[in-house]
Formats: structure tokens, sequence, C-alpha cells
């Protein structure tokens, strides 16, 4: 019976497990920020205990796999299939769960509802995986539609509709996780603002900065994290915008060394020198 290490290349053995990963959830992450709009990263899966269990990988530290499953592709070492044989499949089956379940027919805890749109149909999925326990490490979820240049409308317009579904389906992922909160943060970005004056055509244009928002049961939540800049002309971003006070990049930073354990976040943000001392401080 072929051995791991006929089945890869000998150096794959070199990095310990926790630098691998590191460098898969960095990978990860990097792709998402730099991707294309129809090239969405979406989950980062190890999956290595059951293979330890059976005694097909002898030392866990000096072996992982590291799946980045995409919406147009999934990519996993090709030596599964030699190396792992029927023992191994059981254990990739967990990569087409969602293939196999019917997300119609998942029931949400908690009295949680998700919204059967797009976003909250992927927020379902994502806590289908996190109760199945494969090995989830980063998901992504994106939602559309934020160019709101016409029309943006009052409390029942274009953008407060968005903003409602937006909300609402990461209220039931919250929910619906319940105490399993305890090990996930959510976290949402935007690729941009909104100006702070509303334009000619009863909408807002592309602005500078916006909000970040951070959930999980050890967020120390219920405030806002920054510096307020201020909304006086002079106190705007190009006399336009709302000003950046934090780089998002020291969020990310702040997530993936204090909730993720990594301790090289070089190869998130490559060229970025990353300090500790510029978190904000919004986990316990």
């Amino acid at each position: 019976m072929p051995t791991l290490k006929d089945a890869i290349p000998v150096d794959l053995f070199t990095p310990t497990f926790k630098e691998v990963r590191e460098n898969v959830i960095a990978t990860t992450v990097r792709d998402f920020l730099n991707r294309k709009s129809n090239q969405v990263p979406s989950l980062c899966l190890f999956i290595w205990d059951e293979m330890v269990h059976r005694g097909v990988v002898p030392d866990k530290e000096k072996f992982t796999i590291s799946p980045i499953i995409d919406n147009e592709y999934k990519g996993i070492y090709k030596f599964v299939k030699d190396a792992l044989h029927g023992t191994g499949t059981e254990t990739f089956e967990a990569i087409n769960y969602l293939k196999r379940v019917n997300p119609g027919q998942y029931k949400a805890e908690n009295g949680a509802n998700y919204p059967r749109t797009p976003f909250g149909n992927s927020l379902l999925q994502i806590a289908q995986l996190i109760k199945a326990g494969v090995g989830l490490e980063v998901a992504f979820a994106d939602i559309g539609g934020w160019d709101t240049h016409v029309n943006e409308g009052n409390q029942q317009g274009q953008l407060s509709n968005l903003l409602r579904q937006f909300s609402q389906a990461i209220a039931a992922l919250y929910t619906d996780l319940g105490q399993r909160m305890d090990d996930v943060v959510i976290l949402t970005m935007s690729e941009f603002g909104r100006t702070v004056k509303e334009n000619g055509n009863r909408g807002t244009d592309h602005g500078h900065a916006n909000a970040m928002f951070v959930v999980g049961n050890t967020v120390r939540g219920g405030k806002v994290y920054g510096d307020w800049p201020g909304l006086k002309t002079d106190q705007l971003y190009e006399g336009r915008d709302l000003a950046v006070t934090t780089d998002f990049r020291n969020v990310f930073g702040e997530i993936a060394q204090r909730h993720l354990a990594a301790t090289n976040l070089k190869p998130v943000f490559p060229g970025y020198e990353m300090n500790s001392s510029k978190f904000r401080g919004f986990l316990a």
C-alpha cells in the first residue's frame, strides 16, 4: 500500500501543521480581498483529525490538507485518491457535504429565520457546515447591489431594503449558531463607502470610508471602535467623504491573530507592516 510520502513530494511535509494552516488561511483571505466579481472563494477547510485517527497520517504536526472551495472550482491535492483509498474517501466527502444535503430541509435552531435570498442562503449553508464539524476555518459570503447612485430611497428604499436583508441574515446566523458563536467571529466589510452628501439623482456616489461590523460571543460589543473624524467640510476626505481612521487590514489582523491564532500575518497583507499596537481591541 502506498504511503503518503510516496504520493506527494517530501517537501510538503517540511512545514508544521501550524505553518501550513496559517499559510492557507492567509491565502484564502488574500484571494478573497483581491477577487474578481465572479471569483469569490467561499470556504477554507482543514480535514486531518479523521486521518490521524485512522493512522493514515502518523503525525498531525507534519501534515495538513487544505482545500479551498470556490464558487467556480474545488481544489484538493491530487494524492488523495491514490494515498487514502476508501478510508480517506469518507473524510473528503465532507467537502461535498452541501451537494448531498438539501439546504431547503435544513432546520435552523433557536427560532432563527434566514431571509430566502442568495445572501441568506449562503449564511444558512455556512451554518450547516459549522454544525457538521467538517473543519471549517474561514467562510465568505457576498451581497451586492450597493451602487445606489440613483433614487436611494427612504426607510423603504433600495438601500434600506438591502441593509434590512443584510442585518436579518447576519442576525439569523448568530441566533442559529447560539453557543457555537463562542468559536465564531463574523466580520463585515465593503469595498467602498458612500458620499456624505446626496447627489443630483437622489442617491449617493462612491465614498472613501465605511463601517465594519464585528459580531461574536468573544467580541466586546455595544460600542464603536475608532475615531470620529467629523462631518464638517474641512473634516471630510477631499471635502466629500468620511475620512478613514482605521485601516481595514488591522481589523482583519486582529481577528487572524487573536481568534484564528495566526502568528505570521505577513502573507495576508504582503508589504504592510502589521503591528498589534494598531489593533482596536474589540476581541476579548
